[in-house]
């Protein structure tokens, strides 16, 4: 009788796994896409032929010394992009990316995903590029929506982000017992 009721509990406790890990499955199915298929994407960010992310050029100087001020060339990078790309778009940055050992500068924007290689020792404009990874990133992490809704301290992101890591662990977890549990019910059965 013990067997029994051994086995009822291990079956019900299967059944209620199955039906935990089908819940979830339902209701994340569309995050869990949008995740992995910019997770690909983001892997494959900088072997995309400058589709996703502007290959990094090289400049004539990769000493510091013989650079333009940073100001200087900040100021050549603003006219950049508005006599060549828009004069109405924003010049707020969101960073400037130096590599010394290219002997570039990148201007990065904050309001839109064009991006200006300068040489550091010219200031010549060595590329004009769009970072649609930037964009991919914001799928991927969720801070589209804090972009969207202007929520402070990036509190969708770190929500999405929770979420969707717990649901990845439960998913794992709830996976593998359903994997399991019916091989060592089987098992037990045997003995």
């Amino acid at each position: 009788m013990a067997v029994k009721n051994t086995r009822k509990k291990q079956a019900k406790l299967l059944r209620n796994t199955r039906k935990i890990h089908r819940i979830m499955g339902i209701f994340l199915f569309v995050f869990f896409i949008f995740i992995s298929v910019s997770g690909v994407l983001l892997g494959w960010k900088k072997h995309s032929g400058g589709m996703l992310l502007p290959a990094t050029t090289n400049g004539t100087s990769s000493k510091l010394v013989e650079w333009l001020p940073l100001a200087d060339l900040e100021q050549k990078a603003f006219k950049v992009l508005h006599d060549s790309v828009g004069r109405t778009l924003s010049l707020e940055l969101d960073r400037i990316d130096i590599r010394k050992e290219k002997g570039i500068v990148k201007f990065i924007f904050a309001e839109h995903l064009n991006s200006i290689q300068l040489d550091g020792a010219t200031g010549d404009l060595l590329q004009i590029g769009i970072r649609r990874a930037d964009f991919v990133e914001q799928v991927h992490d969720g801070s589209i929506l804090d972009d969207y809704f202007k929520t402070p301290n990036g509190i969708i992101k770190v929500s999405y982000t929770s979420i969707m890591g717990v649901a990845l662990l439960l998913f794992s977890v709830t996976g593998f017992w359903l994997w399991y549990e019916p091989k060592r019910m089987k098992n037990n059965a045997r003995k």
